[in-house]
């Protein structure tokens, strides 16, 4: 097992949270062909947070600092989990008794399982932890 291979880049893109600021993220994805995986949206205090999966994450970043974006990559893992009641208490479960804290999570649904992407404080032992008692993590190469 190689933990490396579980770590995700995340990038996390901060701005104005007002009207046609994701339509600008989105149209310069576009403009580039980066496909956006997954992604999530947070808001405080009048500014925004998009966090993405994307298939190419170096290119998102080199795009969207030219266009004046304040962007960062943040490590990340994807953890299958059981897509019926109690798929997601396993999980927070597993990673609160070993003491890793969840900062945050956003979850999709695929054909095979729901997918729960972290950002966890200690990354290498949650995938550890995971791993070693039966869970199954998607490795970075499904996001590329």
């Amino acid at each position: 097992m190689e933990i490396k291979n579980y770590i995700i880049r995340q990038i996390s893109v901060f701005s104005e949270n007002k009207p046609g600021r994701l339509a600008a993220i989105a149209k310069a994805f576009r403009e580039e062909k980066i496909n956006i995986l997954a992604f999530s949206i947070a808001e405080a205090d009048g500014f925004g947070v998009v966090r993405a999966l994307v298939n190419q994450p170096d290119k998102a970043f080199k795009k969207l600092t030219s266009l004046g974006y304040n962007v960062a990559f943040t490590d990340v893992i994807a953890v299958k989990m059981k897509d019926e009641p109690g798929g997601l208490h396993e999980i927070a479960e597993l990673l609160g008794e070993a003491e890793i804290n969840m900062e945050y999570a956003y979850a999709y649904t695929g054909k095979d399982a729901a997918v729960l992407i972290i950002r966890v404080d200690l990354v290498e032992e949650a995938i550890s932890r995971i791993l070693s008692r039966g869970g199954s993590l998607l490795e970075s190469k499904v996001f590329i």
